[in-house]
């Protein structure tokens, strides 16, 4: 059988059809050309890769910087029926050299492996493997002008000059001219494609709050958790003193919260990012430190503590709110103390004109009284001839933010009209397949968003499926997780009826 893009992204993935620049970008891997991809997160950036590594023959080999991250795409893939794999100092010996073993015998599509590991096997293992496909995910952090500067980034170089004929993806959700210039300089890449889907995440809600004092923030932040107690979130601190503090309140309260930050050991910090991608604790509380390692679809709201450092960082933070498309939203506490505060670290460090200038922008982008959405998007080159409606300053009444008698809080957001799924589902429903989700997902030892997403919950809830082919006409249900979830799903609808 001739297997198509479109077929394998119904057979694997549930869908349809392909996002915008996705089936463009496909067909240049497939064309065997080096390839730059610009897209926001929960974009749909892994696609780009994973289609063309199961229409190449060999193995795709990822470059990804988080071992969390590894195992989360790892596992997502699994479920799927794909074969993946990933190789880090996570794994023993013994594992490892299975691994080894099935990828030299063509029994893995996707390996995952780091920047550290690449540099370590370039003239060993990466020599023997039968590689069709290279991808560079989280690629600005070979860029010193990022935000998330990694040394180790700067020698993926290497790749090009040993596999000169093998196509390279490097992909990002962050990067502005200057980004984007290094990464192709710096990875040798070979007159690439340069791929730039639209910043805009229209689903996110935006507002930032002025001078507000911590102990408010605090309390805003505590009714705001307490309104949404299905839903999950992370809170970005300044420091570690504030992301413990904040968590002993919330907890104090009776949420579930966790600190996440350098300063604890990494056995804490791992269980604090498993509990909260498998929904065991409901906030996550963190430094940057929180970074790059999350892939959990349905986190519905991401709020600043403080004034973030730079736009490209507050942009890849706010970015992990809402990846499946569902309303969620972002919320910047901004106070010229804090301002002050990073203005002076940022005069004390090694790129201190480059930093205060990225301060100046997110400074500005905070005071401005014109739409937010279109500020954010000017910074990253792209225009919007129309105000966006889901920020503070276009719907000044219907932002995340109510004044109840003296004392501010956080209500419910108004942004729900600009979910990606507007369909007429049952509530009710919805609440129980989520329970149902849960319990497989436990069993399976896995994240509940890798079983189903909110979105596919959410349209099964409004379509309710009676037998296969209804189930598997809904998004996100393929051919994998129709054999393996589908008997549990329509015996429950069933049951319902």
């Amino acid at each position: 059988m001739n297997h198509t893009p479109e077929s394998l992204l119904k057979q694997y993935f549930g869908y349809d059809s392909f996002r915008p620049m996705q089936a463009q970008i496909i067909q240049s891997i497939l064309a065997k050309k080096d390839a730059v991809v610009l897209m926001p997160t929960g974009g749909g950036k892994s696609i780009c890769f994973q289609i063309p590594a199961l229409l190449l023959p060999g193995l795709c080999v990822v470059v990804s910087p988080l071992i969390s991250l590894m195992k989360d795409q790892v596992d997502s893939l699994n479920a799927n029926g794909i074969a993946a794999a990933f190789l880090n100092s996570s794994l023993d010996f013994d594992t490892q050299n299975t691994i080894t073993r099935k990828c030299l015998n063509n029994e893995i599509k996707i390996l995952y492996i780091s920047p550290e590991r690449v540099s370590k096997e370039l003239d060993f293992l990466l020599k023997r493997l039968p590689v069709s496909l290279f991808a560079i995910d989280e690629a600005h952090c070979v860029s010193s002008w990022g935000h998330d500067f990694r040394p180790e980034y700067t020698k993926l170089g290497s790749l090009k000059i040993n596999f000169p004929h093998i196509p390279l993806i490097a992909l990002t959700a962050t990067a502005n001219a200057q980004t984007r210039t290094d990464i192709i300089q710096q990875l040798g890449l070979t007159n690439p494609e340069i791929f730039a889907a639209s910043f805009d995440r229209p689903n996110l809600s935006l507002t930032v709050r002025r001078e507000i004092k911590p102990r408010e923030r605090t309390n805003e932040i505590i009714a705001f958790v307490k309104d949404r107690p299905q839903e999950s979130g992370i809170v970005y601190c300044l420091s570690r003193n504030s992301c413990d503090k904040l968590v002993q309140e919330l907890q104090a309260q009776g949420i579930k919260a966790a600190s996440y930050h350098a300063g604890l050991p990494a056995e804490e910090r791992h269980t604090a990012q498993l509990d909260f991608i498998q929904d065991k604790v409901q906030v996550v509380c963190a430094t940057i430190a929180f970074g790059m390692g999350i892939d959990k679809s349905n986190v519905r709201y991401v709020i600043h503590f403080n004034l973030p450092k730079s736009l490209e960082g507050y942009y890849q933070e706010i970015g992990r709110a809402g990846r499946d498309g569902l309303a969620s939203d972002t919320l910047i506490y901004f106070s010229y103390a804090d301002f002050k505060l990073l203005q002076s670290f940022a005069e004390n460090s090694n790129q201190s004109q480059l930093n205060l200038a990225n301060l100046n922008h997110v400074k500005r982008y905070a005071e401005t009284n014109y739409c937010r959405r279109r500020i954010l998007l000017n910074y990253f080159g792209e225009s919007s001839a129309d105000n966006c409606g889901n920020c503070d300053v276009c719907n000044p009444q219907e932002n995340i933010v109510s004044t109840v008698a003296t004392t501010s809080v956080i209500a419910k957001s108004a942004s729900k009209s600009k979910s990606k799924y507007r369909g007429n589902y049952s509530p009710e429903v919805f609440e129980e397949l989520r329970k149902l989700r849960r319990q497989i997902a436990d069993s399976e030892k896995l994240p509940a968003y890798i079983v189903f997403s909110d979105t596919t919950l959410q349209e099964m809830a409004e379509k309710l499926p009676q037998n296969n082919e209804q189930l598997l006409a809904i998004s996100g249900v393929g051919a994998r997780k129709l054999e393996k979830y589908g008997a549990q799903f329509l015996e429950f609808f069933r049951k319902d009826k």
